[in-house]
């Protein structure tokens, strides 16, 4: 069993410097059965992609989340956000979490995954819950992005509250938006890298 191991607290990765982030310019937005297939073509040939989704936040007790909303998975060099509103884009993007032999790693992905094979109606292949990596090596607590990126990278991982509950049902998802969701799958694959579970 490996020494235990522990994840900085909130203060200290306050002092950290910032994480690089994915820019607009290395983010494509999928809206269209078209887009989707094009995105397919770029991501189909990666070994793993970072992968999370979005939904319309409820704040009603009982209320249903219709979500996921959006689709983010990334390479190590550009994000694509998938808006799942048009059915061909929906289909496209339950053929590519469908695809086997391809990683898709993140972080709390047991909702997702529910979540996906009720809207789209695929069990996602070769899901990889990055925190489960991190418990085998010795840490106990559970890890999210943000401690993933200061144990590895010793930066800070930024995520907008205002962004992170905002409407991703939106027909038109704002610049914030685009940059928050790119990243986290980003910042997902970029933890894989470095965790070296590519070998």
């Amino acid at each position: 069993m490996p020494p235990e191991r522990h994840t900085p607290d909130k203060d200290t990765i306050a002092l950290l410097e910032p994480f690089e982030r994915l820019g607009l310019d290395r983010i494509t937005l999928v809206r269209t059965g078209a887009q989707a297939q094009l995105a397919h073509d770029q991501l189909i040939t990666a070994s793993a992609w970072g992968f999370d989704t979005e939904s319309k936040p409820t704040f009603k007790v009982n209320e249903r989340s219709e979500g996921p909303h959006i689709l983010q998975l990334s390479t190590a060099q550009r994000a694509w956000v998938f808006q799942l509103q048009d059915p061909a884009c929906s289909a496209v993007a339950a053929k590519l979490l469908a695809t086997g032999g391809i990683v898709k790693a993140g972080f709390g992905l047991g909702d997702d995954r529910l979540r996906i094979m009720e809207k789209l109606g695929v069990e996602p292949a070769d899901m990889l819950e990055l925190n489960t990596v991190f418990h085998k090596r010795g840490y106990r607590k559970d890890m999210g992005v943000k401690g993933a990126v200061a144990v590895l990278f010793n930066q800070r991982f930024m995520k907008s509250k205002k962004a992170a509950t905002s409407n991703w049902a939106n027909d038109t998802l704002t610049e914030s938006q685009l940059l928050y969701a790119a990243n986290d799958a980003y910042a997902a694959m970029r933890v894989w890298d470095a965790l070296g579970l590519s070998s």
